[in-house]
């Protein structure tokens, strides 16, 4: 086992999902058709902590791994791209999780997961988390997949409390319909997170999930009820609404031709969290999550895929947006 006591405040600590995904390297096709395939670092907790590395941000991520090849590959790749791995803990019982996507542009992308009998990031135990690191990092990040078993749900719930709705604590909607027995049953595990939650970000489906809204502005108040304080809804070819009690914001989609639009919204998240610490305001912070993106949509994988905030201000730039 791996750990790591924090000296110094960490900018991002992300909780949640890791493994390893196996692309197509052809577009177009089944996967009983596909020749070759790309290794890549995955899962959307460990790609938002990629996201937020490549722009600069003191990042790590809290996971679990098999004690295999594809764990050790994990933690040499994290830190290949800049994400501190001491966190990362091993699971001597089960294997690291390997994903399969099929590829066709622009809007379907089946995912295939094979992490059974269970994965080990969801076995992280609420005994083995740095709580005083979470408690201190600038920003925390955790997703909904976190909260579908045990005892993953307890650490999530630890990791929230020791926060005590700090400033920039972040729930990630992020809603698998395969690691759930039912929506309800989600529901009413996301309910009491978003409590101890100050932003809580998710697309419409995520948020009908959440809190039984689809319809933007509706799931936004319906967010800021249940606790937040800035609901970001994220509407796909329409744009993201970010709402506090203040009011709402929305800005329009950076369109590009779509190749893998899987971790598009991980490269959000860590461009949204670079926005935070920068100090920006929640209009530049959505504009530039938005392009960086629409990037990745346009690259076929996702954690190697994510931009440098220099890539971003360029294109930010020409469209006379930063």
């Amino acid at each position: 086992m791996t750990t790591t006591t924090a000296t110094s405040a960490f900018d991002l600590i992300t909780l949640g999902r890791v493994g390893v995904d196996i692309y197509p390297l052809q577009t177009g096709v089944g996967l009983e058709d596909v020749s070759t395939f790309g290794k890549f670092l995955g899962g959307s907790a460990t790609n938002v902590a990629v996201a937020g590395a490549k722009h600069g941000l003191n990042s790590a991520v809290i996971t679990r791994t098999g004690d295999d090849p594809f764990g050790r590959y994990i933690v040499r790749e994290l830190e290949r791209l800049g994400v501190k791995s001491g966190f990362v803990t091993r699971d001597d019982s089960l294997a690291t999780p390997v994903t399969f996507c099929e590829i066709f542009p622009p809007d379907d992308f089946p995912l295939y997961f094979y992490r059974q009998p269970k994965a080990p990031d969801l076995n992280i135990e609420a005994e083995t988390l740095d709580l005083d690191a979470i408690r201190d990092a600038k920003i925390f990040w955790a997703t909904v997949t976190g909260l579908s078993e045990e005892p993953s749900r307890a650490a999530h719930h630890a990791a929230f409390a020791a926060r005590a709705r700090r400033d920039h604590t972040i729930l990630d909607l992020d809603y698998r319909a395969m690691f759930w027995p039912d929506a309800a049953t989600a529901t009413a595990a996301i309910e009491p997170i978003l409590a101890q939650s100050t932003i809580a970000i998710g697309n419409k489906e995520e948020c009908e999930v959440a809190v039984g809204e689809t319809e933007p502005q509706r799931a936004a108040d319906a967010l800021l009820e249940r606790g937040v304080d800035i609901a970001v809804v994220k509407q796909g070819p329409r744009g993201v609404l970010a709402k506090t009690r203040e009011g709402s914001i929305e800005v329009p989609t950076h369109f590009v031709d779509v190749i893998n639009g899987l971790g598009a919204g991980d490269s959000f998240g860590g461009a949204f969290c670079k926005g935070l610490i920068a100090g920006w305001d929640l209009e530049h912070i959505l504009r530039f999550a938005n392009v960086a993106g629409a990037i990745v949509a346009s690259r076929l994988e996702c954690s190697t895929a994510m931009p440098s905030t220099a890539e971003v201000d360029e294109i930010l730039k020409e469209n006379s947006l930063a």
